[in-house]
């Protein structure tokens, strides 16, 4: 055989196998293929801003290349600089409107997308390329990868509650930056609720300076809270990394924190839940919540509030003493507490629809006649699948957040004892991973499904080190959950892109849980609530 004949040979079989290659993601693309080409990062490297309302989009390519591999990359808006990232727009880039391809070649690495959002999401996966090569004193060679990918769902979310215990800015924008990493998209911030009240209302300061003291664990804690001016920079930072930011404000139930701050507007409570909630029947109660929604609308430009509305029996004892709440169920013909329940928050969700803004709401709120073009349903009860049934047939759109296996305060490992468990039932990643609607959902209603969240319920996690063991690395398995089709799913391949991600982790001092190795990283530990600060809350 000659040699021209073997070295075509040679490099075919190449090219098949660079083809063959699995694409390092997280979450899994639709399509990624890898040819023998490289693109050259360094030093020179610019970034091309092909629209003027890219530049957030350049700013926090710009940010992460400087932060984590130490290359301060100019702007160029000249669009035949050799040796640049180029972002632009391109119409049908793929389905969607977070669409994007990324075309990685000799001369320039290309990141079109359908909309701001699809080319951030380009930069995340080039970010994720770029990190997970050797960074040879200043330059990377990056592979040639062709990829084409969109999300199966438009809601790819994350909650924190910070009422329970208050983690602060710097870990919040951190968290940003993993939600951003692997394409989650909505932020959902829980920051009001029992313990204390963790967001900056000018009209009334008590509520962060009163109702701000205290948490879960520690109810002498200082006051500790989110300034305007920090929740201004939560918002940009977020915008420019395609994440939404949704303030919860939790109402008529999980109030006590707002109410130790201006008890008028206090519904009371029980022993163990003490002044819970809002008082439904002193009419100035309506416009004191409507002007902290006023004001929290002005803050967060989402164009969304969650009003929460779970749970608000724990604490509806003493309703029935009320003399005003008698009034309001003889005037309105309300036959008993839930008809009050669901009259106080059809009034409290006008507020909401008047402020031009959608309402979000726990699935008790399923059976509130809302209008449904402008409310999403939080289905989180598993063990209420009716309760999702009842959302859909209702017409509402829904996200689903069941507590098995997307409440990311149940524990991973069935050896873990510092966490929640349901029974014997817990959330490990491969549940995270694999969760499906298939036998919930039918086809009819599959459109009303936004998409999948994790919520971080903070009962048991006082510090940030814990709330890293929770989030890491279930927060890949769910970000792949909601964004890669059923059909492409493929646990085993996902679990050898993850071990690899956790270098990235180590780099970023993430104190994660490794299910590959359990014992490698112990389960951090946290105070239990005793009588003692059972005690003191009820003081």
């Amino acid at each position: 055989m000659s040699r021209i004949f073997l070295t075509t040979v040679f490099l075919t079989i190449k090219l098949f196998l660079f083809s063959q290659a699995p694409c390092p993601v997280i979450p899994a693309p639709v399509k990624a293929t890898v040819s023998n080409g490289s693109f050259n990062l360094n030093k020179y490297t610019r970034i091309y801003v092909g629209s003027a309302s890219l530049k957030d989009a350049a700013a926090y390519l710009q940010g992460e290349l400087n932060k984590k591999e130490l290359l301060p990359l100019g702007l160029t808006t000249a669009s035949s600089t050799p040796n640049a990232i180029r972002l632009t727009f391109s119409k049908g880039a793929m389905e969607g409107d977070e669409g994007y391809t990324l075309r990685i070649a000799d001369e320039a690495i290309h990141i079109t997308g359908n909309s701001v959002g699809g080319v951030v999401n380009g930069i995340s996966s080039l970010l994720q390329l770029i990190r997970l090569q050797k960074n040879d004193n200043g330059s990377i060679t990056i592979d040639g990868w062709q990829i084409t990918d969109a999300p199966r769902y438009r809601w790819r979310g994350f909650m924190l509650d910070e009422s329970r215990h208050f983690m602060g800015k710097e870990k919040v924008l951190q968290l940003l930056d993993w939600m951003a990493f692997y394409k989650l998209n909505r932020f959902h911030w829980h920051l009001t609720d029992e313990p204390a009240w963790r967001l900056e209302i000018r009209r009334y300061p008590r509520l962060t300076l009163i109702g701000g003291a205290g948490s879960f664990t520690n109810p002498e804690a200082l006051a500790a809270y989110y300034t305007q001016q920090q929740i201004a920079e939560v918002v940009h930072y977020a915008a420019q990394r395609n994440i939404t930011v949704i303030p919860e404000i939790d109402m008529p139930g999980h109030a006590t924190a707002a109410n130790r701050a201006y008890p008028q507007y206090s519904g009371g409570g029980n022993a163990q839940h003490p002044d819970f909630t809002f008082d439904p029947g002193n009419e100035h109660t309506y416009s004191y919540l409507t002007n902290i929604l006023r004001e929290t609308n002005m803050l967060f430009p989402s164009g969304m509030i969650h009003l929460g509305g779970d749970e608000v029996s724990f604490g509806t004892d003493k309703w029935l003493q009320n003399e005003g709440i008698k009034k309001l169920m003889a005037a309105h013909d309300l036959k008993d507490l839930k008809a009050v329940e669901r009259y106080f928050m059809e009034r409290m969700a006008d507020s909401v629809y008047g402020m031009n803004a959608k309402l979000l709401v726990w699935d008790e709120m399923a059976e509130v006649n809302l209008p449904k073009d402008k409310t999403v349903i939080f289905w989180w009860r598993h063990d209420k699948p009716v309760q999702l049934k009842m959302a859909l047939d209702r017409g509402y759109d829904v996200v689903v957040c069941p507590r098995l296996p997307y409440y990311f305060d149940f524990v991973q490992d069935s050896t873990h004892r510092m966490g929640r468990k349901w029974g014997k039932g817990y959330s490990p990643l491969k549940d995270v991973y694999s969760f499906s609607l298939s036998a919930l959902v039918d086809a009819q209603h599959q459109k009303q499904v936004q998409g999948l969240q994790a919520n971080l319920w903070t009962e048991t996690v006082p510090n940030t080190t814990r709330m890293d063991y929770l989030t890491f690395p279930r927060i890949a398995a769910l970000a792949e959950a909601a964004w890669t089709k059923e059909s492409l799913k493929d646990y085993e391949d996902f679990t050898q892109r993850l071990k690899k991600q956790f270098a990235l982790y180590r780099d970023d001092d993430i104190y994660f849980y490794n299910p590959f190795n359990p014992s490698e990283i112990p389960e951090p530990v946290y105070f239990r609530k005793d009588k003692r600060n059972l005690s003191a809350q009820e003081n």
